[in-house]
Parts: structure tokens; C-alpha cells; sequence
């Protein structure tokens, strides 16, 4: 624990920039320090506005994630590669000594959480509240006392943008309660199983643990799920930055309401086929015998959840190739391997457009209008859980401005989001 006139002191003096330059993955100097700096001082504001002078306290950081490849693969036991990214939430927290939570998330209502009651509350589904409490009770079922706290928090990971602002919500969440009351003795891994516990059983959505992986460990990780208990995470050494392209996520506009059920369709027809050779995932199904099945498969589960299969066995080939790409400095591999990823999962994923608003397709649109203005360079593909939310492009940095302006001409302003891969995941920034 820190005084909070002490951090405000080093953020004014430039003394915590280094700390800062170390999670950002930015250089001294660099031009983004200012706007890191005002962030936390903002959100030290707002700490003392909301909850008073507190004698000591400390400031966290949980990035949002891009899926890198991998699409839909990690509910099925696949393998999938992903990052972090330089947006983020940042929290400023202390205990209260209480068994009160309360968190002041800017532009929200304040959320309180009586930790004395860990259990599910219905009314809670789909509110933030759902998570704060299921990563308390998922903490406490590992031994841990948890008690209350309060934090004020901001975040510039968009709502909607498919970089996963719930798996941030939820790391944060996570990394505040194993500082106060685990003796940091969760692991990243840790925390991201807590979060989408959280998801799934408080929150009441049919995640995997992609997004939580991701955002908690940090960097760019290769991660197998045949063993969900222990995935296997590998931390990928590349500089994006190297290759002369940016990595954009395009926000296509689409509506997102009333998509849980087109999301939670995907997982259930590959799952319906797996259940078809007796097992409960399409990673413990043989290839050649599901192929040679396909006749009777279309019969059983239909014709969409065969090629549903079709894509996750190809994708989680592709999402080892492309970390093997990576891992030997092979961009323009890697660039391939991901133009097939966004053909696959337009065609056989089909998680492009929704069922409910059939005549919508903002991501279709969206990716052809980027093919189009790359013209056989970059890449650009489905981004995360699909219908209507964002596209992914890794776009020559000579073609960058002109395709941002293009994009946006057609999408909207600041609907091109230009990022960076930053190396840390959810940490303590300063205590």
C-alpha cells in the first residue's frame, strides 16, 4: 500500500514512468506516457471524490485482448493465440475493512456487493455486479477470506468491441483480491479460471477461458485447452512493430442485442457432433472418423454444425501454425494463416451474421470493404465471437492512414481502432 499523495507525486515527477513503460511496452520519452500519466492521476480523483481521502491505497491495470487465431477453438478444448492490447482499465483500490464491495466504474452506477452472500442472484445476470460477486465466491472456494474493498475504475476497453471489456472487468476484479486478501498467491492462470467461472455461472455466459487467458496473463500467448484444468500457456516472443503493420480492430456497428443465443449456438452444434462419437468435445474426436461420418452427421446434428466442425478442426491446426509462424519471425506466413482464419470463419464458423436480423450484415460488409482497400496486402478477418461486433486487419503501416479514413468514411468516426500489443497483463502498477 501507498499513500495516495506519494503516487500522485511520482505520476506529476515522471518517477513511475518507468513502471509504466514496463506494462505499456512503451520507450521513455514515448508520447503516449502523458495520456498514461493522466489517466491515473484521473482515477485518483475520482478515488478521494467517491470514497474519501483513504490513508493508502493502490493502482491496478487489466487490458482488453485481441484473439489472434483461434476462432471459437477454446470452448471445444482447442488451441487458440491471442494478446493483450494497450487498452485498458485502471482502478484505484483499498481495503474498507468491511464485507462491502464497492466499486465506482466511471459513467456507471455504483455497484455494492455484500460478500456475506456468495451465492448466484438471478437478478444479477448479465450486470456487473454478477461478476464482482462470482470472482469473490470463486476466491473464497479456494480458501481465500475475501472482504470488501472500494475502487474506482475507468476504462477505454469499448463496450462491444469484441478486445473483451467482461474478461478485463473480471481480471481486475481478480487481480484486486488476490493483492488484498490472497497473499498474491493466485497465479495469472488462476485468476483467469475465477473469471470465467464468474462469466459463466454468476454473469450467465457460455464463455471459454480465451479472453480471460489472455487479458490476465499477458503479451502474446499460445494457449492449449486439451487439459481445461491445465491449460498449457506459452508466452510468444514477436514484435509486431518488426513487420511494417499495424494491428487494427474495426468496429462494424451492428446491434448486439439478442445475441446470446446465436453465440451460445456455436459451442452446442460442435458439442451435439462430438456427442455423436461419444464424447463431450470435437478436440477428443478424431478427424478421419468424424470425415468419414459426415453423411450421418448432416442426418443428426445438420448440415451448419458439420461445417461448424469442419472450421474448428482447420482452425486449431491454423492457430498452432500461426504461433509457429510467430515463433521463427515468418510474418508473411502468419499473414496468410490468418486471411484463411477470416475465410473459414465467414463460410463454415458462420458467425459473420445472426439469425435475428438476417438482412444486417454490417460484419460482411465490413470485411469486404477492408479486402477491398488492401488489395492483396495485409490481412483482415473475423474478430472474436462474430455477428456484429468487430473485424481484425494487420494493415501495411504505408496504407494505414488511407485505410482508416476509408473505413470510417463508410462506418463511422473512430470506428477504426489502431493498437499495439502491450506485454503485461493484469497487474499491480503502483503499491
Amino acid at each position: 500500500m501507498i499513500a495516495l499523495e506519494q503516487v500522485e507525486l511520482s505520476l506529476h515527477t515522471g518517477k513511475a514512468d518507468e513502471r509504466l513503460c514496463e506494462v505499456y511496452g512503451c520507450m521513455a520519452g514515448s508520447p503516449e506516457l502523458p495520456d498514461y500519466r493522466n489517466r491515473l492521476l484521473h482515477v485518483l480523483t475520482g478515488f478521494r471524490t467517491q470514497f474519501g481521502g483513504a490513508e493508502e491505497i493502490e493502482l491496478f491495470s487489466a487490458p482488453g485482448r485481441t484473439e489472434l487465431g483461434g476462432n471459437h477453438t477454446d470452448h471445444q478444448h482447442g488451441n487458440v493465440l491471442a494478446a493483450s492490447v494497450n487498452l485498458d482499465i485502471v482502478a484505484c483500490a483499498a481495503p474498507n475493512d468491511s464485507m462491502i464491495v464497492r466499486i465506482q466504474s466511471e459513467g456507471y452506477p455504483l455497484d455494492e456487493i455484500d460478500l456475506t452472500d456468495l451465492t448466484p442472484h438471478p437478478e444479477e445476470t448479465n450486470k456487473t455486479a454478477a461478476l464482482i460477486r462470482g470472482v469473490a465466491a470463486a476466491a473464497h472456494k479456494l480458501g481465500h477470506e475475501i472482504k470488501g474493498f472500494d475502487a474506482y475504475m475507468t476504462s477505454n476497453v469499448l463496450s462491444g468491441s469484441g478486445l473483451s471489456s467482461s474478461a478485463a472487468y473480471e481480471t481486475m476484479i481478480g487481480v484486486i483480491i488476490n493483492r488484498f486478501f490472497c497473499e498474491s498467491k493466485l497465479t495469472a492462470i488462476d485468476i483467469a479460471k475465477i473469471g470465467q467461472y464468474a462469466e459463466n455461472i454468476y454473469f450467465g455466459k457460455p464463455c471459454g477461458l480465451m479472453d480471460q487467458m489472455a487479458s490476465s496473463v499477458g503479451g502474446i500467448v499460445a494457449i492449449d485447452f486439451a487439459d481445461q484444468n491445465e491449460p498449457t500457456v506459452r508466452k510468444i516472443i514477436y514484435d509486431l512493430q518488426a513487420s511494417e503493420h499495424s494491428l487494427c480492430i474495426v468496429d462494424t456497428g451492428g446491434d448486439h442485442a439478442e445475441l446470446t443465443g446465436d453465440y451460445a449456438a456455436i459451442p452446442r452444434e460442435m458439442s451435439e457432433v462430438a456427442a455423436a462419437f461419444g464424447k463431450t468435445v470435437l478436440r477428443e474426436v478424431d478427424e478421419a472418423e468424424f470425415l468419414k461420418s459426415i453423411p450421418s452427421l448432416r442426418r443428426q446434428c445438420g448440415d451448419r454444425a458439420v461445417l461448424r466442425s469442419m472450421h474448428f478442426f482447420a482452425e486449431n491446426r491454423r492457430a498452432v501454425a500461426e504461433k509457429e509462424a510467430l515463433e521463427k519471425g515468418n510474418f508473411e506466413k502468419f499473414r496468410q494463416l490468418v486471411i484463411a482464419s477470416g475465410r473459414s470463419s465467414a463460410m463454415y464458423l458462420q458467425n459473420v451474421y445472426t439469425g435475428v436480423n438476417p438482412e444486417k450484415q454490417d460484419m460482411s460488409v465490413a470485411l469486404a470493404l477492408a479486402e477491398s482497400i488492401l488489395d492483396g496486402r495485409g490481412a483482415v478477418r473475423v474478430h472474436g465471437g462474430g455477428f456484429a461486433g468487430t473485424i481484425q486487419a494487420f494493415v501495411p503501416n504505408d496504407m494505414l492512414s488511407y485505410f482508416k479514413t476509408t473505413m470510417e468514411s463508410v462506418l463511422g468516426k473512430d470506428a477504426c481502432h489502431v493498437l499495439t500489443i502491450r506485454p503485461a497483463g493484469g497487474v499491480v502498477l503502483l503499491a
